[in-house]
């Protein structure tokens, strides 16, 4: 039942409104947006009132009768709501090349959080050095170091939508272990911790990690405690890609409960899923871990991206072993014949010890080609591994081997690995809440030159189109919620995630009944539809559905932060 409420205001900006008895306001405000149908991220009814912002922030909502706006605009049959987090973010390079975030705004996500493992800084010049040499189609110059300097290098350059981090264990192991199959010294892993430290005191959120890649593979639970340990003196998150998400799935769970319990931390699951058609039944033992151990005390969370299949590359394909040193040596190892046949091999024979998700997904014919560096294999772009190998008449095992070599790159790569069941599943949980695992793109070269998955222009509408009214899996006010006031409350970002006073004002207007996503592994560069407007930090990014070109996104500063917003 939708229904109104009294006038809620803030008076901290020096904004008294008069309410009832046709007193005029005491002052104007910027923006009114009347008659929409409030969904405050709380989860609870939605209901019919104003909402009014000054600045960057919103000042009342409700009943708030003839306040004198600069602005006004009719939002009647429309959802208004906070604006959603994508959680797991790959808008690092996109939004160097182009700060508007088209894909990600049409759906109405107005904070991009980044840092799976692999983060923007700290870097070193070796890192430096790499970073340019690897860049695939879209090109950048580097003048940050650390990681808090790219993200501020990103609000001060414009960008559409508000930005955050993680820091990336991995890319803290890489700045003081290199590529090696090791563990760190004493004095090494002081030295990570202490990046740690510096990143959270620049704004870093906590500490990603992405388990199944070398040479993150290489990194124990140890040294995961100890990292999160410096991140916690400043109240950081583990967010974990974790160790598998298949045949060792619930020992994976387990380990990730372990570093929130020994470190003191929250923790969340990226990309929540059982990988493989033999591990979808382990969804319900998951599901139970995590749920005894939020009633112990422990915050454990999870994200999720609303697709059957997920995207990385041909390098979780192969052993971890055979990358041991960073790419260069990983090519020239598979120049080896003797190396390629064992890799060969262990590429088709199932095992507990690393994570093959050519093996999860069943067959090379459910392996997509989609994101290539080189310009003479980008024709072979939406094509399946098997076709790849029919075409060449080589080995699948052998023909992913020649495109890493062929390609200088792992080669970007869809592989179809979950069940349905689990997805609507996965949803309907309260601790779950959404992210991308994509890039903020838009149909434009140089973006256009790789197939994304489609979940980089669909996965948020599809939440609110497919999941919400078109199958009830949840209520569009507990979609919302999961959206944007969930995460928001996890990362510990204060004043975003919901429509308060007082609140900043990221905001979303869009038409329920319309939301949809229509990007597919056959054609990715389609823009969801149904988001009308969408406000970043009070100015309009999004009018009609267009954009507006506007860039006043900011960087969001994490816990530990002493001047947190």
């Amino acid at each position: 039942m939708i229904h109104t409420r009294g006038i809620r205001v803030v008076l901290a900006f020096g904004l008294l409104l008069a309410g009832w008895g046709g007193c005029a306001p005491a002052a104007d405000v910027d923006l009114v947006l009347r008659g929409g149908t409030l969904y405050d991220g709380s989860g609870g009814e939605p209901y019919v009132g104003d909402l009014a912002i000054s600045g960057d922030s919103i000042v009342a909502m409700g009943d708030i009768g003839p306040l004198r706006a600069r602005s006004e605009v009719d939002v009647t049959g429309l959802a208004v709501a906070p604006g959603f987090i994508n959680m797991l973010s790959w808008a690092t390079e996109p939004l160097l090349e182009d700060g508007a975030a088209q894909s990600d705004i049409r759906q109405g996500v107005t904070l991009e959080v980044m840092g799976e493992g692999e983060s923007m800084g700290p870097l070193n010049d070796t890192m430096k050095a790499d970073m340019r040499r690897f860049q695939g189609d879209v090109r950048f110059d580097i003048p940050w170091t650390t990681l808090g300097e790219y993200l501020q290098h990103l609000e001060d350059r414009g960008v559409s939508v508000n930005v955050a981090s993680f820091v990336g264990a991995t890319t803290v192991r890489v700045h003081e272990v290199g590529y090696a199959d090791r563990a760190p010294d004493s004095a090494e892993l002081a030295r990570m911790q202490d990046l740690v430290r510096h990143a959270m005191e620049e704004g870093a959120l906590g500490v990603g990690s992405s388990l199944i890649y070398a040479p993150a593979f290489y990194a124990d639970t140890d040294e995961l405690i100890a990292l999160m340990q410096a991140a916690g003196e400043y109240g950081g998150m583990y967010i974990s890609h974790m160790r598998s998400e298949g045949n060792r799935l619930l020992e994976s769970v387990d380990e990730l409960i372990r570093i929130a319990r020994e470190s003191g931390a929250p923790a969340e699951i990226y990309h929540l899923k059982a990988a493989g058609q033999a591990n979808w039944g382990k969804m319900d033992e998951v599901i139970r871990r995590v749920e005894e151990a939020r009633a112990q005390g422990l915050r454990i969370t999870a994200d999720m991206y609303t697709y059957t299949a997920g995207a990385t590359g041909l390098d979780a394909a192969m052993p971890p072993w055979v990358q041991e040193g960073g790419y260069d040596a990983w090519a020239a190892r598979l120049a080896d014949a003797g190396v390629r046949a064992r890799v060969a091999e262990e590429m088709s024979t199932p095992t507990d010890e690393w994570e093959n998700l050519a093996l999860a997904a069943g067959s090379p014919d459910r392996v997509l080609l989609v994101g290539f560096r080189a310009d003479s294999l980008k024709y072979l772009t939406g094509k399946s591994l098997a076709e790849v190998a029919d075409f060449y008449g080589r080995s699948w095992q052998e023909t992913a081997m020649d495109l890493v070599v062929k390609d200088g790159s792992r080669v970007g790569t869809v592989y179809f690995m979950m069940s349905e069941e689990n997805v609507k599943k996965q949803i309907a949980l309260p601790w779950v809440s959404f992210g991308s695992d994509a890039g903020a793109l838009a149909i434009r070269e140089p973006y256009t030159l790789s197939n994304p998955h489609p979940r980089a222009y669909g996965n948020f509408a599809r939440v609110v189109g497919r999941y919400v009214r078109d199958e009830g899996v949840v209520s569009l006010e507990e979609a919302v919620r999961k959206l944007a006031a969930l995460p928001a409350e996890n990362l510990g970002i204060r004043r975003r995630g919901r429509l308060e006073p007082g609140y900043f004002a990221d905001v979303v207007v869009f038409d329920a009944r319309t939301v949809s996503d229509h990007a597919t592994f056959e054609a990715p560069h389609r823009y969801a539809t149904g988001m009308v407007h969408v406000f970043v930090n009070g100015e309009q990014v999004l009018r009609d559905g267009e954009h507006t070109g506007a860039t006043p996104g900011r960087f969001v500063k994490g816990p530990g932060w002493a001047g947190n917003d």
